[in-house]
């Protein structure tokens, strides 16, 4: 079982609501949709609809009889969305999220999400999207300071609006707009249209504003909560009717709309004067009879300011706007067009679910023969046939997703597209199955012979996994993963599932169909041959048939050298790392447990002094009480749930209260505990008694390697803790050493290269420290005067900048006024012209082509760049500018790693390399070793590749992680 299996995601890319189960089928045959026609009328997303105003506000809209109305709804459920509040909830519920092509998504996720459960799970007869149009509304008219405060939408939720219109156009799902009307009116209109023609209508939507509209067939439905908000829950929320709610709101007002209301009066006085009256006209007129002195002068001061406030917040019923109630009909989607635009945005994880939602089936097959080897006369002939092939598709079955835990259940081979074998070597008692030892050395000469080439998906697991079996796979030549990871590098998501549907149409064999999933799930090894056999010998069909398309499209994209000469031989790099893992200290990490739980106990008492009272830290609500209400603190940023307990946040406030500050600590030491204290042991092979972490070239779009498993990248280094968890990693054997290699500075000196800046270029050439040097300049004052507060000013400029950091970003990272930020920057670009000049025609030089390239030719499409963009980046902006000068650096230590590799192996030495930490490499090698070792890795690294400022590699070693000392 390889890695395939297991996506790969960004933080808020997990879909949180189930996906419908895979289907069955038999072998050799795929269910696949074919494009449902789109109806002639979908409704108006790429603009206003065809008719604008009606000669009559009282006219009928959509009537029986016109050939687009509604009829008669009886037993009929309408969904309408107020599409904008949907929008901006989704917008600022999810983090960021890039497409492939490194434009922002989030929103335009959130929004395809709640439709596709909407259409899943409520199954609405009719389903419509209402927007606000620009320009101002009936209501400014009559009160032009009507949304005066309202702020202007972020930058990178503007280009996200045309992608959620094409998606409810796909979808089939009408946009309805009209100017001089918001959308809250239109949901008005359609629910009035709905109820009176005997449906039931549900509004989507958070505004409050529509609470005015609930009656016996109209409710409000909030669908990020699923909960329905009808009279009993309003009148459980404000005390009031629906019938109530406009005079509610005209007397408490809406600041979010600069709503007047009544000074003084709040959502309690409100519900206690109409219970008392009934209605805002009674009230005005009766006002004398109410006995507090206050709220009677109130209403007859302000008597004119509640009447206009009614008239803003009452819904308009009757807006003439044209309905196509037969386009609204739902499940009228075109799933082709969607799929692209989930293949365009990178949202694979709904395509099955799409896919579940039409209702026609694609009619291709997939024709495949697959066979199962399980005597061994059919082994010996399967052996002789392949050992005539140039290339073959290779794949193993195993009992883990960890390579070096796994045990193998099976092979499968093929290099015939539509044809593959499995051979069985461990299988339920009575099931065709072949003796393992045996077929392994049968095997042997085919893996280990390098004149066979070798494709697959993710062959670095299939290497570890023999490898651990004591066979070396030799001819590595075409890994798919890879291949797309390369050609799409955007992309969330680069398994064999993924890929078959992408290029082939093709559904594969789902892992849950074979073993299930949670406590019934089996191994491998429990699951019936015949079973095994579609489902392995389709991992080896599915590469090879994938080959000869990815092949071509490297070439089209002038990918293949790197491809060939940097991703493909790094794959056995990697294996060696992780076959190697890193020995661990279990015993130091129980002391360090018992130290931190002890940290944690002392901060916990602090905390609970601080705040008075006991409480959990670990939930956020309780959080919300202790911080904003109890303490008083400023509420600095707003999520769904309340003020924000960030660490952004509690940064902030820590400047302010002691509180906030043992928080993060807290935090900290907390996470630091769980992560890696106490999980580091479990993980442990019992087998070596090391750590084999997973590094991964297919998940960073920059071109950059990540580690899982444990993720060693994030343990801190310059604080305390970080360095105390470092202390844990030792070399294999207790007279070795650590030696780690880091390149100095490398980004920097990608930027000079490409920038060709006199100064920086200079600076570097006379190995001068680079930060020092901009603080001397930003600061004008000599090196030998720079304090190490004005060189962490400009280490963050340095980087800052670059990537189109505002001044109020710097200044909140480097605590100095915007001001004083600005001019820093400005001073920065003085300087060095030619990283301006470089990074404009970099961005520029986007724009034109879609694309950008690093150092060694490595491709990132990317959108959206403007075309005077300015220093202050866009997220596209950003995300070119960081795939240049970071994806070049991870092009430089991927060679370094391929070239000192080679060298360790042809030189005899007994070292061996750990571990790839961003910019740093780790090898422990025996003390007699260590400075011959240190001085290739000093050449291999600083030679990789010849750039017009010299790379400098800082060596350090010592006898764990933590202890390593600067290289003499």
């Amino acid at each position: 079982m390889n890695d395939r299996r297991r996506q790969v995601s960004l933080p808020g890319m997990d879909d949180d609501l189930p996906a419908p189960p895979p289907k069955k089928r038999s072998r050799a045959t795929v269910s696949v949709v074919e494009p449902a026609t789109p109806p002639a009328a979908i409704g108006y997303a790429g603009g206003a609809p065809p008719a604008t105003r009606a000669t009559s506000a009282g006219a009928p809209i959509g009537a029986e009889g016109d050939g687009t109305g509604p009829g008669d709804l009886t037993g009929k459920t309408v969904y309408i969305i107020d599409a904008n509040a949907l929008i901006f909830q989704v917008f600022h519920a999810i983090p960021t999220m890039t497409s492939p092509q490194g434009e922002a998504v989030n929103a335009v996720y959130g929004f395809t999400r709640d439709i596709l459960f909407l259409l899943e799970t409520k199954k609405p007869d009719y389903l419509f999207a209402a927007f606000d149009m620009k320009g101002p509304t009936f209501r400014h008219e009559l009160y032009g300071d009507y949304k005066v405060h309202r702020a202007e939408m972020p930058d990178e939720l503007v280009p996200q609006l045309p992608k959620i219109r094409q998606m409810l156009t796909a979808f089939g799902v009408p946009v309805l707009e009209l100017e001089s009307f918001e959308a809250d009116d239109i949901l008005a209109t359609v629910a009035r249209i709905t109820s009176e023609s005997g449906g039931e209508c549900r509004l989507v939507t958070s505004d409050k504003d529509c609470r005015q509209l609930i009656e016996d067939r109209v409710c409000v439905y909030n669908v990020r909560k699923d909960q329905v908000y009808d009279a009993t829950a309003l009148a459980a929320d404000w005390h009031v009717r629906p019938e109530q709610v406009v005079d509610f709101q005209a007397l408490v007002g809406d600041s979010v709309d600069h709503v007047p209301g009544i000074p003084g009066i709040g959502p309690k006085a409100a519900a206690e004067v109409l219970e008392k009256f009934g209605t805002l006209d009674a009230a005005l007129e009766r006002a004398d009879e109410i006995s507090a002195a206050k709220r009677r002068q109130l209403l007859k001061d302000h008597r004119e300011q509640a009447l206009l406030s009614r008239e803003l917040v009452r819904l308009d019923r009757q807006v003439p706007i044209a309905i196509d109630w037969s386009a609204g009909r739902a499940g009228q989607l075109h799933a082709p067009e969607i799929l692209s635009h989930f293949t365009s945005w990178g949202f694979h994880s709904f395509a099955e679910r799409v896919r579940s939602l039409s209702d026609e089936e694609r009619g291709s097959t997939w024709e495949a023969d697959y066979h199962t080897v399980a005597t061994p006369e059919a082994l010996a002939q399967l052996v002789a046939e392949m050992s005539r092939q140039k290339l073959v598709s290779v794949d193993t079955e195993t009992t883990s997703v960890r390579p070096t835990e796994a045990d193998i259940v099976g092979y499968s081979f093929a290099w015939e597209p539509g044809e593959a074998y499995y051979v069985p070597v461990c299988a339920p008692h009575g099931e065709p199955c072949l003796d393992g030892n045996e077929t392994l050395e049968a095997l042997r000469p085919i893996f280990e012979n390098p004149a066979i080439g070798k494709l697959g998906q993710n062959l670095k697991y299939d290497l570890l996994v023999l490898r651990a079996a004591g066979v070396c796979l030799r001819g590595l030549t075409f890994d798919t993963m890879v291949a797309s990871y390369l050609l799409e590098s955007g992309e969330r998501n680069h398994n064999l599932d993924e890929l078959a549907e992408r290029y082939l149409a093709h559904r594969t064999i789902r892992i849950e169909e074979l073993i299930g999933s949670g406590k019934q799930q089996k191994r491998m090894d429990e699951v019936p041959v015949s079973l095994i056999t579609d489902y392995a010998a389709e991992d080896a069909d599915v590469p090879l048939r994938l080959q000869p398309i990815l092949a071509g499209k490297l070439v089209e994209q002038d990918l293949e050298p790197i491809f060939r000469e940097l991703e493909m031989p790094l794959i056995e790099v990697l294996a060696e790392m992780e076959f190697n893992g890193i020995r661990i200290d279990t015993a130091r990490l129980a002391e360090l447990s018992r130290q931190y739980g002890e940290r944690l106990a002392t901060l916990e008492g602090a905390i609970y002094q601080l705040a008075g009272h006991e409480f959990n830290i670990a939930s956020p609500k309780q959080l919300q009480q202790v911080l904003f209400t109890e303490q008083g603190l400023p509420t600095l940023k707003r999520t769904k749930t309340g003020p924000s307990t960030d660490a952004d946040v509690l940064e902030e406030l820590a400047r302010q209260h002691e509180l906030p500050a043992k928080i993060i600590e807290y935090r900290q030491y907390s996470k630091l505990k769980n992560t890696y204290v106490d999980a580091l042991p479990a993980m442990v092979n019992p087998r070596t008694g090391r750590v084999h972490a997973s590094f991964n070239q297919v998940v960073a779009a920059t071109g950059r390697l990540s580690s899982s498993d444990p993720n060693l990248q994030n343990i801190p280094i310059r604080n305390e803790s970080g360095r105390e968890i470092r202390s844990a990693f030792l070399p294999g054997h207790d007279d070795w050493l650590l030696l780690a290699a880091d390149y100095s500075q490398i980004e920097l000196r990608v930027l000079a290269h490409f920038s060709r800046d006199e100064t920086l270029c200079a600076a570097f050439q006379r190995d001068e420290d680079i930060h020092t040097l901009v603080a001397g300049q930003v600061h004008n004052v000599p090196q030998e005067s720079v304090t190490p507060e004005m060189r962490r000013q400009a280490k963050a400029v340095n980087f800052g900048v670059i990537y189109g950091q505002s001044a109020f970003g710097l200044a909140k990272q480097i605590d100095v006024s915007p001001e004083e930020a600005a001019a820093f920057i400005d001073a920065y670009f003085a300087r060095y012209p030619g990283v301006d000049e470089f990074l404009t025609n970099l961005l520029e030089e986007c724009r034109g082509k879609g694309y950008v390239r690093t150092i060694m030719g490595r491709r990132r499409a990317i959108s959206g760049v403007r075309p005077q963009p300015g220093r202050q980046r866009n997220l596209p902006e950003r995300t070119a500018i960081n795939t240049v000068i970071q994806g070049s650096a991870a092009d430089l230590i991927k060679q370094a790693m391929i070239t000192v590799h080679r060298h360790l192996a042809a030189e005899g030495f007994s070292a061996k390399l750990l571990l790839q930490i961003h910019d740093e490499l780790v090898f422990e090698v025996p003390s007699r070793e260590l400075e011959p070792l240190a001085r290739l890795v000093e050449r291999d690294m600083s030679s990789v590749l010849a750039l017009d400022v010299p790379l400098k590699v800082d060596l350090k070693s010592g006898r764990n992680w933590s202890e390593v000392e600067a290289w003499a």
